[in-house]
């Protein structure tokens, strides 16, 4: 049967059974590596990646803030659009700061005495970017000393219609008629407290029950300034005596500002005679209802001028600085001046908006009006700030031989990111050591 069944393997002689019967050899398994062992060398390298990366994102220094995040923002939102999202950014903590501030300060080259305090640098931030006083803290962890928050106007308004803010890429400027666009005295006041309380809390967690920190800024060797603006339509002495009575308990400085040029009028007020009467009432208001602001210090009361001015006209302002008897000047604000079209290579639609220019091609104008200023104030005390088209340390060094005690930024930080403060504090550190010199000296030697 089984002949039949296979009848080629009937003429083939068996095998032995041994070897018929040689089970098959064993099936070899590939080793695997422990699938832990891998999945933990994977974490591990996220978690050290993601350190790192979070540790380069959080370092204002980093190069990725001025050459990666800000040029994506400008790309891909408007200019105020941009500028809103800067300041829910800051707000909210999502952003940089010096790392190595409280470290590597270079007080003793760059620090300052303003008003009996003593800035540990002599960079500021400018009013006009934080307008509500949204995002002080973070701007104060950038490695700014002084911070300046407004214009604050005592009722809330929406300024002057979209769009008003403009980018002018290739000039690192900006022109913006915002026009005084405010919460209003209330609303702000209310974000001061909050911010106020929650800081003072903390500092009784740690400090005795007699002790007061160092200003509103929370921060050693760090001033907090607040810039009052007027309404529209608002009375232009009473609107300014509000804002120190409402905003002054929470401000180390208060800013006169009477040189917007987005407000119908305001100007005027640097007239010898209005502007003498606006600031007499102002220092009135703080020495008789104000005094003191929440920390037990009178804030000293600055005025903000335009750099459009003639030589005359800023000898005036000088004068009734003098008589009003506040404390000290800032110069400048934006311009409405157009420097020659050669100056400017932006589209010339752009160059011919209304409104203030600010930013590199500020820094001439601004500066020329500053050493002017300085011509009538030497020798009286007044305290001069330098602002206007300052974006490095040989910027902020010129203001300083022209008198300025500190300088202010604002649409260079805007363009160049978080990093900049870094930038021109290192640059400082470095020119004042080649001359052998610190800033006080410098500035003592021009006031």
């Amino acid at each position: 049967m089984f002949c039949k069944a296979f009848p080629r393997l009937a003429t083939r002689p068996l095998r032995s059974s041994k070897l018929l019967f040689t089970p098959p050899p064993p099936i070899r398994r590939p080793v695997l590596k422990s699938s832990v062992g891998s999945s933990s060398v994977i974490v591990l390298a996220g978690i050290v990646g993601g350190t790192v990366l979070g540790y380069y994102l959080l370092d204002s220094r980093s190069s990725i803030h001025e050459y990666v995040i800000c040029p994506l923002i400008r790309t891909f939102t408007d200019a105020e659009t941009g500028h809103k999202l800067g300041i829910f950014l800051l707000k909210h903590g999502l952003a940089p700061r010096l790392l190595d501030e409280g470290i590597n300060d270079h007080a003793d080259v760059l620090g300052v005495s303003v008003f009996g305090k003593k800035l540990k640098n002599p960079i500021g931030l400018a009013a006009g970017l934080d307008k509500d006083g949204e995002a002080i803290d973070s701007l104060f962890n950038c490695g700014f000393s002084y911070v300046e928050i407004g214009s604050i106007t005592p009722e809330p308004q929406p300024g002057n219609p979209k769009p008003r803010f403009f980018r002018l890429g290739r000039d690192d400027a900006v022109i913006n008629r915002y026009g005084f666009n405010s919460q209003g005295h209330f609303n702000v006041v209310a974000t001061l407290r909050l911010r106020f309380n929650a800081w003072i809390t903390k500092f009784k967690q740690t400090h005795t029950a007699d002790s007061t920190p160092y200003s509103n800024a929370f921060q050693s060797g760090k001033l907090l300034g607040i810039n009052l603006g007027k309404n529209k339509t608002g009375d232009e002495v009473q609107d300014y005596v509000q804002g120190v009575s409402r905003l002054g308990p929470y401000a180390d400085i208060l800013v006169v500002n009477v040189s917007s040029p987005n407000t119908p009028g305001l100007r005027n007020l640097q007239n010898e005679a209005k502007l003498t009467n606006l600031l007499q009432a102002v220092v009135a208001e703080r020495d008789t209802h104000l005094k003191q602001n929440l920390l037990g210090s009178k804030p000293p009361i600055l005025v903000k001028i335009a750099p459009d001015l003639t030589e005359p006209e800023i000898e005036s302002i000088a004068t009734s600085v003098k008589q009003a008897k506040i404390d000290g000047i800032i110069l400048s604000n934006t311009t409405i001046q157009r420097p020659a079209v050669k100056l400017l290579t932006s589209d010339e639609e752009l160059i011919n908006q209304a409104g203030g220019l600010s930013g590199k091609p500020l820094k001439e104008i601004s500066l020329a009006a500053f050493q002017k200023l300085s011509k009538y104030t030497k020798g009286s005390g007044l305290v001069l700030v330098g602002c206007g088209g300052i974006s490095s340390g040989k910027d902020a060094l010129e203001f300083a031989r022209a008198g300025a005690s500190f300088i202010e930024l604002y649409t260079a930080f805007a363009y160049q990111g978080p990093g900049l403060v870094a930038k021109i504090r290192d640059e400082l550190v470095v020119e004042l050591k080649k001359e052998g010199k610190t800033w006080q000296q410098i500035v003592d030697e021009n006031r």
